[in-house]
């Protein structure tokens, strides 16, 4: 691995990436992944998106009535990036934090940084000041850029030399600053191998998880499953669920509708009504949100938004056969279901139109190809449940961390997803192979979690699994052993909840908790998650069938 002379003048990004020896393989197999040495992913998607389609095509709408064309939102791009350069000294390289929910400040504000040459971090609104403070200390942003809605979990999460520029409010800085712009930027050339983006993985327990990311991953995720298996189409209208702090956000909703002239509609709060109504209202013709929005907007009596959809894409969350059916009968809607990971960036498996197989997750993307691993990393035969892995023209960079070896096996990228390969090639779910969980599309890691209750002076220990879910898919079920005394009441419960609440992100809470007098452990002493999930696999059997250890 050789990479090319890096425009950056904070190399921060560069000399924290893994060694090459750990890297995965990166290949770039199609004739569209070939990118120049030198490149902008913003200059790309938004410049030459221009340049094709003209400054007067609509790019983003806002749920409250806004409406911004693509010249526009280029003029704001580029006049806060000149507020980042000339206001606050920002050169290629430096990281630039956001704090914003969906709308076109965001990606204005995103576009920008990218445009700059800096590096972005993007961050939930939803995530508290220890979540964040683990960002700011692993990443070192020089500025961030603050909803004024959403400053408050700043003062504990960032040093006090970090300057902080609000959006919105009394004080909004953002707005006026490139008010008094030219909104004329000459974009910095950097190198395709540069880093564009930090993204911290959720989900994660002490020192986060952060992938990095380069300008031309940027684009491969567009060239390869929105050109490939979306087919998006410039008349093509966007909208979704999830955040841009999330890549499933940030490819649907900004990467692959800039890359190919189309729309987005960006909705702060996105749930199933809000959904519906703006497929009804701006014509929105291609979805993403997780299986729990399908089914949510089924239970709103709603199936009729979804007829009107061109594309309907489930991802975040595993897509089961029973909601691919229950959207189809209700609707003629055939999901395209999608495994990605933010190591990934986007979907690498997936499936459209005829190739769609209900039940399971589908094929390779092109551009990517998949195995499976038995325990000892040998690709194991067909119909043979393993470890899935993957290798394309994306692929895991963790930002100084030693756990690039776990998740970069051989050159592979092993996702801690278990699935199976059919003889036709597809593949089919088969569960977590760590402690993850994954709730209504977002990832919770369980020692994070057993991590905070534990803290809570009423608890001297605490086990945290994913309990199936029909709305959710998996909800967070704590185990908890109180300290001796202690009431094992509704009010211990509110009050652990209430606990976690104020520590970590709301989806993050569990939703149920049950009192145990100890906890499952081998005769080493380490915990057995395994036998809680057994237990609730039992609660859950029909009355008669076997327990998981009889079956």
């Amino acid at each position: 691995m050789s990479l090319t002379p890096s425009a950056h003048l904070d190399t921060f990004a560069r000399d924290n990436l893994p060694a090459p020896e750990s890297w995965p393989v990166i290949e770039q197999s199609l004739p569209e992944l070939q990118y120049p040495e030198r490149l902008n992913a913003a200059a790309a998607l938004l410049d030459e998106t221009v340049e094709r389609f003209g400054p007067d095509r609509i790019a983003l709408r806002s749920d409250d009535g806004e409406v911004w064309t693509y010249g526009r939102l280029q003029h704001q791009a580029n006049s806060i990036a000149q507020v980042l350069t000339e206001d606050f000294g920002i050169v290629p390289g430096n990281r630039v934090l956001l704090r914003i929910p969906n709308n076109p400040w965001a990606v204005a504000a995103w576009f920008a940084v990218v445009k700059a040459g800096a590096v972005v971090v993007t961050t939930m609104v939803a995530w508290r000041s220890a979540e964040l403070a683990k960002i700011t200390a692993k990443t070192k942003p020089g500025l961030v850029i603050v909803d004024h809605r959403f400053t408050a979990e700043l003062a504990d999460a960032i040093d006090d030399a970090v300057p902080v520029v609000v959006l919105g409010g009394p004080d909004d800085v953002l707005v006026r600053s490139a008010a008094e712009k030219s909104g004329e930027f000459t974009t910095v050339q950097t190198a395709a191998d540069d880093v564009a983006m930090l993204g911290p993985t959720s989900g994660t327990t002490g020192v986060p998880k952060v992938t990095m990311h380069f300008h031309r991953d940027i684009l491969a995720i567009a060239d390869t499953f929105a050109r490939h298996v979306l087919k998006l189409q410039p008349d093509d209208v966007c909208a979704g669920s999830p955040p841009l702090a999330f890549t499933f956000g940030l490819g649907g909703l900004v990467i692959f509708p800039f890359r190919f002239g189309a729309s987005s509609v960006l909705l702060e709060r996105a749930g199933p009504v809000a959904l519906a109504d703006a497929i009804d209202d701006f014509g929105v013709s291609v979805l993403y949100t997780a299986p729990t929005g399908y089914r949510a907007i089924l239970k709103e009596g709603r199936a009729d938004a979804l007829r009107r959809l061109r594309i309907g894409v489930s991802a975040g969350e595993h897509l089961p056969r029973e909601t691919f059916e229950a959207v189809e009968g209700a609707s003629g809607l055939r999901l395209i279901d999608g495994i990605g990971a933010t190591e990934m960036l986007h979907v690498f498996i997936s499936a459209a139109g005829d190739d769609i197989r209900p039940g399971s997750t589908g094929r390779p993307v092109p551009g990517y190809r998949a195995t499976i691993l038995d325990d000892e990393g040998r690709e194991a035969p067909r119909g043979t449940l393993g470890r899935l892995a993957v290798i394309g023209p994306t692929g895991c960079r963790y930002l100084a961390d030693p756990r690039q070896a776990d998740y970069v096996q051989n050159g592979w990228n092993v996702t801690g997803d278990s699935y199976r390969q059919d003889d036709e090639g597809y593949f089919v779910y088969g569960g977590r192979s760590d402690s993850m969980i994954v709730a209504a599309g977002y990832n919770i890691g369980a020692p994070e979690v057993e991590g905070v209750i534990d803290l809570h002076p009423d608890v001297a220990e605490s086990a945290v699994v994913g309990r199936p879910d029909p709305e959710k898919g998996a909800i967070v079920n704590a185990f908890v052993v109180l300290r001796p005394g202690i009431a094992a009441d509704d009010a211990a419960r509110e009050s652990i909840q209430a606990h976690v609440r104020a520590r970590l992100a709301p989806y993050k809470v569990p939703r149920r908790i049950d009192f145990v007098d100890a906890l499952p452990r081998n005769p080493s002493g380490k915990l057995q998650h395994f036998l809680l999930r057994e237990r609730i696999a039992a609660e859950l059997a029909p009355a008669g069938s076997p327990t998981p250890t009889e079956a």
